[in-house]
């Protein structure tokens, strides 16, 4: 410090400047560490409650807020309390990654999930790549979230298009024929997931044609029509949620049914739990399903399920518990929420069987973290006596088997420095 009058007057101001902050810290800092989220880990979830994807939405959340309250019955996540900040994208790529700031940037989170609609996910894959926040995707399936556009912060749950229609591509060949017609929905996807089953399938000499329906449509008259004409050995129907709902009722309404047989990559339990009996049919992929008396663990998370919702559990509940669970346990395993730590740590940490839920030990894959977890492939029927038990497994698919190498993904992650 300068020993000049002016110096000496500066020098003063700064000491009782600083003295009046210390003593304005002891009073609030209560206050403050509470607003910067230190006295709980919070855990931020950005999912479409409205719209389309509202019912698949809401039992990721479930499943996360079931993981939630058993992590925090064992001491929670590094000796604090664990919290679930939950927002609606209402199904918009817009409000999601403006409801992402508001987590990170305003309530302070340490981790980030979401979002079911894929086309958000990797919108706000973007922010959390980033603020540098640990991201896990538990139910957006586009291939290019753990392919050509992965990031070191995130991680998916669900599987990508590319391992569900790896799964069951030879299945409707087999069964069908190679004469297919394609309803798709118009985003992220539905893109992805009609790239991947037309490449296997003109693969095989398959022909095809189809049509792209905007998220929330209501009359797929016009399509299934043109699906009529076509005359395809099967109609590939790739639409999600209340959409894909909607377009199994029409088919079935219309009498295409008796036409030509349906099939495709997922066709949710909840989906299939709001179509009425005769149009529970077609040949699917599920990423986890709730019927494994092989698996002892499973037994208890789904009398979880049901005693918390009043419903089976679904994959979309195990996207929302393994996500959670996921990050509980790297984070206690480190001792540490910075997110590069736990990001390196993750890498191919094998996840316990009673969270796995599944026969095969479960992991995400190092070079694209990706879930490596099994497909169940079968086929969905009505009611035989057991109203949740509505799809039998005729196959299971391990997640290398259906993902194939890393190397074909396009995946490069680079971590920051």
């Amino acid at each position: 410090m300068k020993k000049t009058n002016d110096g000496a007057v500066v020098g003063r101001r700064r000491i009782l400047q600083a003295g009046a902050a210390i003593g304005a810290l002891q009073v609030a800092s209560p206050f403050i560490i509470q607003a910067r989220g230190e006295t709980t880990v919070k855990i931020g979830m950005v999912d479409p409650l409205t719209g389309s994807y509202a019912a698949i939405a809401r039992s990721e959340v479930e499943g996360a807020k079931q993981a939630l309250d058993e992590v925090n019955a064992k001491g929670g996540i590094l000796g604090r309390q664990a919290e679930l900040l939950v927002e609606d994208s209402a199904n918009d790529t817009g409000i999601g990654v403006q409801k992402a700031r508001k987590l990170i940037e305003r309530d302070g989170v340490d981790f980030l999930f979401g979002d079911v609609n894929s086309g958000i996910a990797l919108a706000i894959a973007q922010v959390t790549s980033e603020k540098k926040i640990l991201h896990i995707v538990p139910g957006g399936h586009t291939d290019v979230i753990t392919g050509k556009d992965c990031h070191w912060n995130v991680f998916r749950v669900c599987n990508s298009t590319a391992m569900d229609g790896n799964a069951i591509a030879d299945v409707l060949i087999e069964k069908f024929g190679k004469k297919w017609y394609f309803l798709t929905p118009d985003y992220a996807y539905g893109h992805s997931v009609q790239a991947q089953l037309v490449q296997r399938l003109e693969a095989k000499g398959g022909t095809w044609g189809g049509a792209l329906a905007p998220l929330g449509t209501t009359d797929y008259s016009a399509y299934l029509i043109k699906a009529k004409s076509y005359a395809p050995n099967v109609l590939v129907n790739v639409m999600g949620g209340g959409d894909q709902v909607n377009s199994i009722k029409q088919y079935v309404q219309f009498g295409l049914d008796k036409q030509m047989p349906m099939g495709g990559t997922l066709c949710e339990l909840e989906s299939v739990q709001a179509l009425p009996n005769e149009a529970r049919s077609g040949w699917w992929t599920y990423e986890w399903y709730w019927n494994q008396p092989q698996v002892p663990q499973v037994a208890k998370f789904v009398a979880d399920i049901k005693k918390r919702t009043g419903q089976i559990a679904t994959a979309r509940h195990w996207f929302g518990y393994v996500s959670l669970h996921s990050v509980a346990l790297v984070a206690n395993q480190e001792k540490s929420l910075e997110a590069s730590k736990l990001a390196h740590a993750l890498e191919d940490m094998k996840l316990p069987p009673e969270i796995g839920l599944q026969k095969s030990t479960i992991s995400f894959r190092k070079g694209d973290h990706q879930l490596m977890s099994d497909v169940f492939v079968g086929q969905a029927h009505g009611d035989k006596g057991n109203p949740d038990d509505l799809f039998e497994v005729t196959n299971i698919v391990t997640g290398e088997q259906a993902a194939g190498p890393v190397e074909t993904t396009g995946c490069k992650l680079s971590y920051p420095v």
